[in-house]
């Protein structure tokens, strides 16, 4: 007996109507039309595209010029803006219009019918976010290789992201002063009563107040300097203080410290590594590369080995990467780690998010416009490293200034703080004349007296004071570090 197999039909697919509900739609729009009013409950956050049915877009769009205009809108008035052969649901336009002021809800629930709409609009464009990453990925471009597909992913979620939240709009006075009074109790609560996160370093403290949410801060300087060493010392210091409490929604909120990223463009993870464990070990890093160390040394770096593995680090090795790239991945740090602080070595090496750099001044200023905007969108302060131009060393007073930042286009408008790391023993110690001759005396004094010292050179800050701060600084292990309390030079402040 023959036996035919059954044909198995594939399932049939079912489709499904985007997410809507255009009942709330019908009432809200009734009660804008029965009392304008209510059109003010909402336009904050709810625009004519968050509306599913076309005929509400409108509707809702025509309604909002009205009242905008002082003018009243009324089934009455908003009939003009229709065609006398208009249809919507089998009704005329008049009719329709009528049809929503019976229906009106209560201007009380207008807001709450108002998120229903609006909550549903990003429903639906999540929706078609997910369609499009399908499709593309199914036939994608030739020029659209994988990465480029999941950073255009990423960017139009986080541009949903930030349209997802109703603008905030004016707020009282009294809540400012609220917010300003948890500031001053967070920086009273926290270890070195500071409004802002700690550096590590006293001084630089005390002159800054940490380093201060949503600030972009330039940290600058000629070769040889120790910019990627401040930043490194910085970023270590603020990691290895990280402590968080865990609140009753199940989040955890930072306490002290912070989650930190660093984009390393120059340096690559192992080398940055390295110069860490250098400063934290008191191993030369040139020793540690060589394997010139003893059993205890070596023993020295598995504990402080063991101990970073815990520190909330992470390190983006990527040379080259555009300004739109650096963005896509520090929101996507944020999200799925958490970030406090984010450091990058160096902004010379971010390039623009065009294809070509015809005008790199141009190309800077879309880079530290970015990096400003990206601070105040994640709340954390960005520390910028920059290169200085060459003018520095044509001057007998080697000491950086604003105007030497002038070349790189929009940095000293776009930063919040500039900072110039100076230490006079690299230039002296250049400088060495015959060795017994009287002007080697004078030399050796003047290095005596600059040995081991470093300035930060505070050039701008929106909220504080200008000035220097004298640290030390270990050259064998590029450690930055205070000065004793009695060690310090007088103190200058700039003029």
């Amino acid at each position: 007996m023959n036996s035919i197999a059954p044909k198995v039909e594939p399932a049939p697919t079912l489709s499904r109507t985007a997410p809507h509900n255009a009942e709330a739609e019908r009432q809200l729009l009734g009660a804008i039309l029965v009392n304008n009013e209510t059109f003010y409950r909402v336009s904050d956050f709810l625009e004519p595209a968050h509306f599913y049915l076309a005929p509400h877009q409108q509707i809702y769009e025509m309604t909002g010029k009205l009242i905008r205009a002082g003018k009243v809108a009324s089934p009455i008035t908003l009939k003009t803006y229709f065609a006398a052969d208009t249809q919507i649901a089998d009704l005329t336009a008049t009719q329709y219009l009528l049809r929503l002021a019976a229906d009106a809800t209560s201007i009380i629930n207008a807001e709450d019918y108002g998120r229903t709409i609006y909550d549903l609009a990003m429903r639906r464009d999540l929706i078609r976010i997910g369609e499009d990453m399908v499709n593309i990925a199914f036939d994608a471009p030739i020029d659209m290789p994988p990465s480029a597909q999941i950073d255009d992913a990423e960017r139009r979620l986080f541009a949903l992201a930030e349209t997802g939240g109703a603008s905030a709009g004016f707020v009282t006075f009294g809540e400012a002063i609220t917010s300003t009074i948890d500031m001053a109790a967070a920086a009273f609560q926290r270890e070195g009563a500071l409004s802002g996160i700690s550096t590590g370093l006293r001084d630089l403290d005390a002159r800054m107040g940490g380093l201060q949410h949503s600030d972009l801060i330039v940290l600058a300087g000629r070769p040889g300097m120790g910019k990627t060493s401040l930043a490194t010392n910085i970023a270590y210091n603020v990691a290895s203080a990280y402590r968080a409490e865990e609140l009753p929604d199940g989040t955890m909120k930072t306490v002290d410290g912070g989650i930190v990223g660093f984009f390393s463009l120059e340096m690559s993870a192992e080398q940055l590594a390295t110069r860490i464990i250098s400063e934290q070990t008191e191993i030369s890093s040139s020793k540690i590369r060589r394997g010139d160390i003893s059993e205890a040394d070596f023993e020295m770096l598995v504990a402080a080995s063991q101990h970073m593995q815990t520190v909330p680090l992470y390190i983006d090795q990527t040379g080259g990467i555009s300004i739109s790239n650096l963005v896509a991945r520090a929101r996507r740090l944020k999200r799925q780690r958490g970030l406090d602080l984010l450091v990058i070595d160096y902004i010379q090496l971010l390039s623009g998010s065009g294809k070509r750099s015809d005008n790199r001044v141009q190309e800077i200023t879309e880079i530290t416009t970015g990096l400003k905007a990206l601070a105040k969108e994640l709340n954390v302060p960005i520390i910028a490293l920059s290169q200085l131009s060459r003018q520095v060393e044509s001057r007998e007073d080697k000491r950086p200034q604003l105007s030497d930042l002038r070349e790189s286009g929009s940095i000293e408008q776009d930063a919040d703080v500039v900072m110039f790391v100076f230490r006079e023993e690299y230039y002296l110690g250049k400088t060495m004349p015959p060795e017994g001759s009287e002007d080697f005396f004078k030399w050796q004094a003047d290095m005596d007296r600059v040995a081991g010292r470093a300035e930060v050179i505070i050039g701008k800050q929106r909220h504080g004071p200008t000035g220097t701060v004298d640290l030390q600084f270990a050259g064998e292990f590029t450690r930055f570090s205070d000065l004793a309390q009695d060690d310090h030079l007088p103190e200058r402040t700039a003029e």
